[in-house]
């Protein structure tokens, strides 16, 4: 009864992030098909690689102090600590913004030598500079952490609209006047500017809640003194989501580099096309890692392992029609989005939505060793898949053309599925025996 409650709540969760994000779908598919038919695949293709090299620089030097939010806030929580929790939020605050800030830097820095190879325009790489400041999007990690420990997951689902509505509208202004690549791009880097925005606006709702009169600004130092391995921690879970988010964003600027902008923007629509099974995982990881954390904060291990292995199979349950459907359908799909300028068949698309049914399993999985305190496990199931299979990309790319491109995404997220699967058969067994490993001595930490 206890795992059936825990997995109710992991659904209950994932319902507000998927609320917003259905609205959100919507709006994406309304202005997906808009600029596609209207910049042709090439064009499209430049967006696209724009768009991604900045998501690119921002996701690989930014700092993501989320899981560390989470984990040691809710902690701070659970022993009525509010004083150590707004250490907790001003110190990753003031890392992610520094961190930000570099990112920024770098992107402005390179676009004069990434620009040329990638096939960009004299205007597109002008417009490329300012768009650098789209790295702030990923510079919201805190704030995202304090909703999840508030269980404000309504107001994370509201946030899933935000950057879709901000280009539906950016979009249907440039298609009424008539304008082209270079006004989307303004509409992109708008969009992503007013995610990061909001994303900090909403977690103060959230700081309210649990800080408990504590100011904005305050204390912060001495957290990475702790014994209780808070610095190590938020080093391991920053690592594992730069390794993890390292080769999906890297993928479209390497078909770029070798294949061109019309194959990045025929790659990209399938991705986007298959986007229904990508938003679940992403949001199914969201949605449980609190509760699993809550779990593992009340030593409650027997039903944090049976709301991970439910929560897998309902996954894996719910997204294998899907992806037949895809497959299917799969040579209509391009051209019914994007128009007569893209073509695409079968295979990449059904690639691509088998990555994605292997990634929506995996979710709850990481989740829940990250909520045992062994992110290390995932970073070692990233570090494998996303630079140790890394190679394998252009080689195929070389070899299949653009189904190269798919079929590694494929294998990347089976073979980390099948080790997740392994790993957290293992280490779920008997977490109290890992405590020497690095996971948190919990009484310990609610006593301090």
């Amino acid at each position: 009864m206890q795992a059936e409650s825990a997995l109710k709540r992991v659904l209950a969760n994932l319902a507000h992030l998927l609320g917003g994000k259905a609205a959100a779908g919507i709006m994406s598919l309304v202005y997906l098909v808009i600029v596609a038919r209207t910049l042709g695949v090439r064009d499209y293709g430049v967006l696209v690689l724009v768009n991604g090299y900045a998501v690119f620089i921002g996701s690989l030097i930014a700092f993501s102090g989320f899981h560390g939010v989470v984990r040691y806030g809710a902690l701070a929580v659970e022993a009525g600590d509010p004083e150590r929790l707004a250490r907790i939020v001003r110190f990753m605050a003031l890392v992610e913004g520094a961190f930000g800030l570099l990112a920024f830097a770098v992107a402005v820095i390179a676009v004069p030598f990434v620009g040329p190879r990638l096939g960009w325009s004299a205007d597109a790489m002008r417009v490329a500079i300012p768009f650098s400041l789209a790295v702030f999007s990923n510079v919201r990690a805190t704030p995202q952490g304090l909703l999840q420990i508030a269980g404000r997951f309504d107001l994370v689902g509201l946030h899933q609209a935000v950057s879709p509505s901000v280009r539906l509208i950016g979009t249907l202004v440039v298609w009424a006047t008539g304008g082209r690549l270079e006004a989307f791009l303004i509409v992109w880097l708008l969009s992503s500017i007013a995610e990061g925005a909001a994303m900090w606006a909403l977690g103060l709702v959230a700081w309210r809640k649990l800080a408990d009169g504590q100011r904005l600004r305050g204390p912060w130092r001495g957290l990475l003194r702790d014994k209780e391995g808070f610095g190590r921690f938020i080093l391991i879970t920053n690592l594992d989501i730069t390794l993890r988010e390292l080769a999906p964003n890297l993928a479209p600027l390497t078909i770029g580099w070798m294949l061109g902008p019309v194959s990045a923007g025929l790659f990209s629509l399938a991705q986007r096309a298959t986007t229904l099974l990508q938003q679940p995982a992403i949001l199914l990881s969201q949605a449980s890692y609190a509760v699993l954390a809550d779990l593992v904060a009340k030593r409650r291990f027997d039903q944090l392992r049976r709301t991970v292995w439910r929560s897998a199979t309902l996954a894996g349950s719910i997204a294998t029609p899907i992806v037949l459907a895809f497959w299917l359908a799969g040579d209509k799909i391009l051209p019914l989005l994007g128009g007569r300028t893209f073509h695409g068949g079968i295979a990449i698309v059904t690639l691509i939505a088998g990555a994605r049914l292997a990634a929506l399993i995996a979710s709850p999985i990481a989740s829940g060793l990250t909520a045992l305190g062994k992110p290390q496990r995932s970073m070692a199931v990233t570090l494998a898949t996303n630079l140790v299979l890394y190679p394998l990309l252009p080689l195929l790319i070389w070899g299949l053309g653009l189904h190269g491109a798919g079929l590694h995404a494929l294998l990347q997220n089976v073979i980390a599925t099948g080790m997740l699967m392994l790993f957290f058969r293992r280490d779920a067994r008997n977490p109290a025996s890992d405590q020497a490993e690095g996971a948190v001595v919990l009484p310990r930490m609610i006593s301090s």
